[in-house]
């Protein structure tokens, strides 16, 4: 508890000293000082709810300030007769807390804490400067610009979790710095990127790695390209997008010069990582790739992406290949629209149909394959078949609901974790090479129903 009341103070601070420091040339005639002592500019501030989330804005609107809080409460149960026992259960799978502000007119800051679970974890910090002619520079913690669901921020996904290939391969979050530009139906992104410090366990590992070996934290190069045919409509777009990532191993790994790949298949209740190809040693560098086809008109919408990783390894190991995609289709059911940012090149909250809100069905198809040849990394490969059912309350409420079938194959063992089959005398093997089922019978499926709350203000 101690350590939340410090987190509920520092933002508290954080807020109270961006507040006070916004800049204008309107001042009051007594003088304030801040708590280094020294004298500030006062500036009166507007406040006002937008779609429930407050705001603070100075008359001439060079500089506003506001809040950032997403709370999702998770449920899910599973079935099936599996290898495996699933527990059922519930958890917060985000709680997040966030203090935005933009000032000067073209600077802009953030920062953003994860509290789910009594969990701390660092989400986006960052400055951003904003040329105001479609370019835009930025340094901090934040997500790579790879993959269209990656970088979708979570308020806004379409079913509760990333497909697999996203969440397996996208880098997320990385201390980096980045150019951006936009201008009508182009939006690009690259910069360098280093470790990450989302987690005190990832981040201890570079610390020990850097006092215990001197070894170099790592480094990335990412970029993402995107065009949008028919930007000039707002009932219907195109979009079309490129990204590609080359990366050396990073010191937040357990072991130095490694990777690893691996997902909980789309649950964050079901806590088995069936596919995993554990530590992948010596590795020199890694090559990420993605290809994004989405496009809507009014309230349909599609959506897909491919993603391949090539690993390549030093003394004569080969190069590990994997790669997998999803695709998925929704349509808002009372007249809602869907919205798409040009700005971003991602799609953001919909448009509600009704008073009352709307109502979107999904579906989804995907696949994951990590299984790179049988003298290499076998990590198991896998689809998922998710339907969706959304309740778009209004700006600040959303309830999903979530049913899956999840099929994973014999060598989906949880790095020799798992049961995967049966062996010639019947009995239960993590082996996937003692399995006797036939292929496409070994490994283990099931199915999910999950649902989420979530509140945004």
């Amino acid at each position: 508890m101690r350590k939340f009341r410090l987190i509920s103070i520092a933002l508290l601070l954080f807020f109270m000293i961006t507040a006070g420091n916004v800049v204008s040339g309107q001042t009051q005639d007594s003088v304030r000082y801040n708590q280094y002592g020294v004298a500030v500019k006062r500036t009166p501030l507007n406040a006002e709810l937008r779609s429930g989330t407050l705001v603070f804005e100075t008359e001439d609107q060079s500089a506003r300030i506001w809040t950032d809080i997403r709370v999702q409460t998770d449920g899910a149960a599973f079935f099936g007769e599996t290898l495996n026992p699933i527990g059922n259960g519930t958890g917060i799978r985000r709680a997040r807390i966030g203090v935005k502000t933009t000032f000067a007119n073209n600077w802009y800051g953030e920062i953003d804490i994860d509290l789910a679970n009594s969990e701390l974890e660092l989400k986006d910090a960052y400055l951003k400067y904003d040329f105001k002619n479609g370019l835009r520079v930025r340094a901090g913690n934040f997500k790579e610009p790879l993959s269209m669901e990656a970088t979708t921020t979570s308020r806004y996904l379409t079913f509760m979790e990333r497909a697999n290939v996203v969440s397996a391969f996208a880098p997320s979050r990385h201390i980096g710095a980045t150019a951006a530009y936009s201008h009508n139906w182009l939006c690009a992104e690259a910069g360098v990127f280093f470790q990450t410090i989302g987690g005190l366990e990832e981040r201890t590992f570079s610390e020990d790695a850097n006092k215990d070996q001197g070894i170099d934290e790592g480094m990335s190069y990412t970029g993402r390209i995107v065009i949008m045919p028919l930007y000039t409509s707002n009932d219907m777009g195109i979009h079309l997008g490129l990204a590609g990532s080359y990366r050396t191993p990073k010191t937040d790994a357990e072991v130095p010069g490694s990777v690893r790949y691996s997902t909980r298949s789309i649950s964050s209740i079901n806590r088995k990582k069936y596919m995993d190809t554990d530590d992948i040693t010596d590795v020199d560098h890694e090559l990420l790739g993605g290809l994004e086809l989405a496009g809507f008109y009014k309230g349909l919408r599609f959506q897909s992406e491919y993603i391949m990783n090539n690993t390549y390894r030093k003394n004569s190991l080969g190069t590990e290949k994997f790669n997998g995609f999803y695709v998925f289709g929704s349509y808002l059911l009372f007249g809602g629209n869907y919205v798409y940012n040009i700005e971003e090149g991602e799609f953001t909250q919909p448009g509600r149909g009704k008073d009352w809100g709307d109502l979107e069905i999904a579906l989804r198809y995907e696949y994951l394959d990590l299984n790179s040849r049988t003298d290499g990394v076998m990590g198991g490969s896998g689809e998922s078949f998710t339907m969706g059912l959304n309740y778009l309350a209004n700006s600040n409420v959303k309830i999903m609901l979530n049913y899956a079938f999840i099929n994973n194959d014999r060598y989906a063992n949880a790095k020799g974790k798992l049961y995967v089959g049966h062996d010639i005398d019947g009995n239960l093997t993590k082996n996937p090479e003692e399995v006797i089922e036939s292929a496409g019978k070994a490994g283990e499926n099931y199915s999910m129903v999950s649902i989420r709350f979530e509140v945004d203000f």
